[in-house]
């Protein structure tokens, strides 16, 4: 990760949460994931350090990348 953020699909992909972009899509477009406790449609959401993400029952803390 080269920015100060990473896009939700991305996160979810990078977690081995889901297997593909297109399965991504599908979960975030259907309100199966949350960010920091609400609902989030838009895969392009920006994620920045601090946030959770919420899938399948369990919280991810999105983590400061590494320099």
């Amino acid at each position: 990760m080269q920015d100060d953020f990473i896009k939700l699909s991305q996160f979810l992909k990078l977690n081995d949460l889901v297997q593909s972009g297109g399965e991504a899509k599908h979960l975030i477009q259907t309100g199966h994931v949350l960010v920091n406790d609400e609902i989030e449609l838009r895969r392009g959401r920006k994620l920045y350090a601090g946030d959770r993400v919420t899938f399948s029952g369990k919280t991810y803390q999105v983590k400061q990348p590494s320099t």
